[in-house]
């Protein structure tokens, strides 16, 4: 955790996959954080629903995607890597195969009466 926190700072680092990676091991290797975690309104919004069926409304879908699209985007831009950019490009694209071919969508009803039962 401590050098995904020095990555916010030093831009050779990289943030994500080290706090991702933290926030799973701390998930798997305490009860009370894991309880804590599923009990936010971050979970409960997007990942409960996924979690027990497999499915997310496409609200869920494009509040993760659309910020993650932008951010992969303006990368694009800014590389002037010809690799760097195909590389993207497939990123990019296998992510929306990835939450519309193999995450089912579901109406915002479904997914709250998923949850009542």
């Amino acid at each position: 955790m401590g050098v995904g926190i020095i990555g916010v700072i030093v831009p050779i680092l990289p943030t994500a996959p080290f706090l991702l990676l933290s926030g799973f091991f701390f998930a798997k290797g305490s009860e009370k954080f894991h309880n804590w975690f599923r009990s936010t309104k971050l979970y409960k919004n997007h990942l409960e629903s996924f979690v027990e069926s497999k499915s997310m409304t496409l609200k869920s879908k494009l509040s993760i995607l659309i910020p993650v699209s932008i951010m992969i985007i303006i990368a694009f831009i800014f590389v002037n890597n010809l690799h760097a950019r195909i590389a993207l490009a497939i990123v990019l694209i296998i992510k929306y195969i990835y939450f519309f071919v193999y995450i089912k969508t579901i109406k915002e009803c479904e997914s709250s009466m998923e949850l009542d039962e």
